[in-house]
């Protein structure tokens, strides 16, 4: 495995990783400047300034887009409101190709969206249901991303989140509907692995190994797992600040023959995004060349 020492072209800043606190253009100069080769911006900031002004910036800066962030559910308790989510994902695929996103991020829902409480308050229980409208959703959503040649990248989060973000929870699950969707295409559907979100999986070697014999990696997130994190969604940690082995986690992916962007991705409201940015990207740089 090659050391990321002076290798920071290979790297990318995921924008939530500075808290969306500044205009995307802001960001994306801070980001060039500090000698990383790539991003990954959120949907929101790229819509408020258009996909056009973006994609020039881009250019100009000669920055990649490691991947676009990222999709509207696909679960709902309707068919209204899953057609919605469809039409919302099909615009956004297009800004993906504007931008030349090497993916576009696919956060896929959980099992709250699916339908109303019932008479009792009970929040919906349909596990499979929610699961299976996932499916398909994807299997729509793939044709658009073939004719626009964007790559669709299944991002399996923690199980914490089944509930209300995704009830895709393990890698070896996005690779079982990449293979039912798209058994010919690991090109245009494949998996974004997250370190937060896979770090404790048993399975997590033989996953990889898999969705690389499938050539089916399309992105690589790294952020750390706080002993003691405070909040499951905002108190992601700086790398080398947790307990994953992350250098030893790149190792599994490279070898698995991924050669694409280190992403870093960290949502942390009450640390890392009260730090000027310019400090967090600097941070950044010094803990993707030593520990990952």
């Amino acid at each position: 495995m090659e050391s990321l020492n002076n290798q920071l072209h290979r790297c990318s800043i995921n924008t939530a990783t500075l808290g969306h606190r500044e205009p995307i253009a802001l960001t994306l100069d801070r980001i060039a400047r500090a000698g990383f080769g790539g991003v990954a911006p959120w949907r929101q900031e790229v819509e408020a300034a258009g996909a056009p002004a973006v994609a020039r910036q881009l250019r100009a800066l000669q920055l990649s887009v490691s991947g676009y962030c990222r999709s509207a559910y696909l679960t709902g308790a309707t068919p209204a409101e899953r057609r919605a989510a469809i039409e919302s994902n099909r615009r956004a695929l297009h800004d993906a190709a504007e931008l030349d996103a090497r993916c576009f991020v696919m956060v896929v829902g959980g099992v709250n969206g699916t339908g109303p409480a019932n008479s009792a308050g009970t929040a919906p229980r349909d596990l499979a249901g929610a699961r299976q409208q996932v499916a398909d959703g994807i299997a729509e959503l793939y044709g658009e991303a073939r004719k626009l040649r964007v790559p669709l990248a299944i991002e399996t989060l923690h199980p914490m989140y089944a509930a209300d973000r995704s009830v895709v929870n393990t890698i070896a699950q996005a690779l079982a509907l990449c293979e039912s969707i798209a058994p010919d295409d690991p090109a245009l559907l494949g998996v974004a692995i997250d370190v937060y979100h896979c770090w404790w999986d048993p399975l997590l070697s033989e996953s990889i190994a898999a969705a690389g014999r499938a050539r089916r990696i399309l992105g690589y997130h790294v952020c750390d797992w706080l002993a003691d994190t405070r909040d499951m969604l905002m108190d992601r940690g700086m790398m080398g600040d947790g307990v994953v082995d992350l250098a030893g986690f790149r190792r599994q992916i490279e070898e698995a023959g991924y050669d694409g962007m280190v992403e870093v991705e960290i949502f942390s409201r009450d640390r890392w995004w009260t730090v000027e940015p310019d400090s967090v990207l600097s941070t950044c740089a010094q803990r993707l060349q030593s520990v990952c």
